[in-house]
């Protein structure tokens, strides 16, 4: 894909030959289904009656050219970058009184560019939605590298090589200075622009504070740290299976995710389901059609395996990383319905945390569960940088 892919931004509207529709189509319909338990709901995994009921309706039922076309609306290009093709939303703000605030929103797994989708016209267009029309920003929302319809690097990256490529890119598109804000591997992104940009970030904001590592003296620690990690450690017995194998041996799930489009629905709706503030039941989160085109995108592009190979990368990263402290003002979400919600002690101990929130609703995919609510946060935790910013670019 990334042979006709140049340095400057050209404008991306892909539009499926009819070919591999059909042959996805045809697939599900041959799928061969496995037995389960009686009753075993979501026990063990994904629900058997639940994904024969989303595979009936992939097949014959979802339109993925109405889905291709919603997307194209939005402004999106490619570009080479660090050697490889990049993906990437870039929505101007909309009436913009002056200097406008560039910010790049960094996704996270399983999904890709899909997840600020119904964000972005809440913070490109606030006025439009209830909201302050001078808190507009120029949003930035790049698949990363893996992802979508980026690049597969032959070389996984690691959060810290795409916070890299994501700085060499807002440069790209003229912005030097910028905000970044992002969840699940998004957020470890997002840390890293703080860490080794801070000249060029002017504040970050994340949904959560990522998974412990801690190498000082655990006496160091308050006891809701502690507990925090206890919790963490348990969640990761009961919950954590899928990213011990994506850290270890992503290669031999790719095999079949990437050949059986039933294997991967299954593979992704879980972790949908497990994840988001929907009491168990996924479609108070996303409808069919959002739930489809988010692995629909995996399907077409063949990128399920190069995603779970970032898994890998960072497992990879040295402990000394970790440990460092976030230095740039950073503001955190803690949506109700997160996973391994942190503690504020833990965030102050890691970051120069200047606001910490706690939505009511809203679980791991919040920008897309919640989007209101969502570019609500955004747009407060911005708010003095804002100002700053465009007083450096007046003057």
């Amino acid at each position: 894909m990334s042979d006709d892919v140049t340095p400057r931004p050209e404008p991306f509207a892909p539009k499926t030959d009819p070919g591999p529709v059909e042959d996805l189509r045809a697939r599900l319909r041959a799928t061969r289904w496995p037995d389960a338990p009686e009753d075993a709901g979501w026990a063990s995994g994904t629900d058997l009656g639940y994904l024969r009921e989303l595979v009936a309706y992939w097949a014959d039922g979802f339109d993925w050219s109405a889905q291709e076309a919603a997307l194209a609306r939005i402004p999106r290009f490619r570009a080479r970058v660090g050697g490889l093709g990049i993906h990437f939303a870039h929505v101007r703000a909309v009436a913009p009184r002056g200097p406008v605030l560039p910010l790049v929103l960094t996704h996270g797994w399983p999904d890709s560019f899909w997840r600020y989708t119904k964000v972005i016209p809440h913070l490109t267009d606030p006025g439009a939605h209830g909201a302050d029309p001078a808190d507009a920003f120029d949003v930035v929302v790049p698949d990363v590298p893996g992802f979508g319809y980026s690049d597969r690097p032959g070389t996984p990256l690691d959060s810290i090589g795409v916070a890299g490529l994501w700085a060499e890119l807002m440069g790209v598109l003229g912005h030097e200075r910028f905000g970044a804000a992002g969840g699940d591997i998004g957020s470890h992104v997002t840390r890293y622009l703080a860490l080794d940009h801070p000249e060029r970030v002017v504040a970050v904001h994340r949904t959560d504070g990522g998974l412990p590592r801690f190498s000082g003296d655990p006496a160091e620690l308050t006891p809701e740290e502690r507990a925090w990690f206890e919790e963490v450690a348990a969640w990761g017995a009961a919950e954590g299976a899928y990213a011990a194998l994506h850290s270890t041996k992503p290669q031999t799930a790719a095999f079949g995710l990437n050949d059986s489009p039933a294997g991967l629905a299954a593979w992704i709706v879980e972790k949908l389901r497990a994840w988001s503030d929907c009491d168990g039941d996924i479609e108070r989160s996303f409808t069919k059609d959002e739930i489809l085109t988010n692995i629909t995108l995996y399907w077409l592009t063949g990128t399920i395996g190069s995603s779970m190979r970032m898994y890998r990368a960072n497992a990879a990263i040295p402990l000394a990383q970790h440990a460092r402290r976030v230095e740039v003002p950073s503001g955190f979400s803690v949506f109700r319905g997160d996973v391994v919600r942190p503690p504020r002690a833990w965030l102050e101990r890691t970051t120069n945390a200047v606001r910490i929130t706690e939505p009511p609703r809203g679980g791991h995919f919040a920008a897309f569960e919640e989007p209101e609510l969502y570019a609500r946060e955004l747009r407060e935790f911005f708010r003095p940088y804002r100002e700053a910013h465009r007083e450096a670019a007046r003057g």
